[in-house]
């Protein structure tokens, strides 16, 4: 059987992986959802602050309301571990060896698993029962608007970070691509302050909706094949081997 080596060469260029804008537009779907969803089926009533006055009957008056929000919470973890996991696994295969892929991979993964634990506690509240128990219903309440929050958001912001800097210092996105990224994960980094300051609290949407619109053109720019890059199909690079501009300290 002949083998044809420039489509070889072409294949071994190329990262095999699920197509990143695709997966970052799956994550704005259902994040976009999780919030529009149950607001209209809980007639214009969105999902309440657990600082406003008896807001856990909200999940009682709108159980519906409640477990669809849960559900696709819960949905929306999935695609973004996923593109979590394929964006930095790329820029490892396009030749970097830095600890901000590292960080983005651990920013990720970390807000997947928030938002999954933030899906988990809104759907315990949306039980029988439970929003009638009083102070336990108020701390569940309090366990989810956190981990949905500040718990997401915070962790998302060195996602962004790690994968900006790493594109960006490697022209791998464009450099206004790169700055709005550090941007956003500047005011995702600070919406931790809202554990101590609520009016912190502002930042988090800030950070997190004009983020899935970050994501969507990342994943439609970050190049799959040193090809594209290059313009010519490349080897993989050996193990001890350096690139210029890949010194940097993060």
């Amino acid at each position: 059987m002949q083998t044809n080596p420039e489509r070889d060469i072409a294949d071994a260029a190329r990262h095999r992986g699920p197509p990143l804008a695709g997966v970052a537009t799956v994550y704005a779907i259902l994040a976009a959802a999780s919030v529009i969803a149950p607001t209209a089926m809980a007639g214009g009533r969105h999902f309440p602050s657990p600082f406003e006055p008896d807001a856990v009957r909200w999940f009682a008056d709108h159980r519906a309301a409640a477990l669809v929000s849960a559900l696709l919470a819960l949905g929306s973890a999935v695609p973004l571990g996923i593109f979590t996991a394929t964006a930095t696994s790329r820029l490892q295969f396009l030749g970097m060896k830095v600890a901000g892929i590292h960080i983005a991979l651990f920013g990720g993964i970390a807000a997947s698993v928030a938002l999954a634990t933030s899906a988990f506690a809104q759907w315990t509240l949306a039980q029988p029962g439970v929003s009638d128990t009083g102070g336990t219903a108020h701390a569940f309440h309090l366990f989810a608007f956190a981990a949905g929050g500040a718990g997401v958001v915070v962790p998302f912001g060195l996602l962004v970070a790690g994968v900006a800097l790493v594109a960006g210092i490697q022209r791998f996105m464009p450099r206004w691509l790169m700055w709005i990224g550090l941007v956003l994960a500047a005011i995702a980094e600070l919406s931790v302050f809202a554990f101590v300051w609520p009016p912190a609290m502002f930042l988090l949407p800030i950070a997190r909706f004009p983020g899935l619109l970050w994501m969507i053109a990342v994943g439609a720019i970050l190049p799959a094949s040193r090809r594209a890059r290059s313009g010519t199909a490349v080897a993989p690079r050996r193990e001890g081997s350096s690139a210029g501009g890949e010194a940097w300290a993060l």
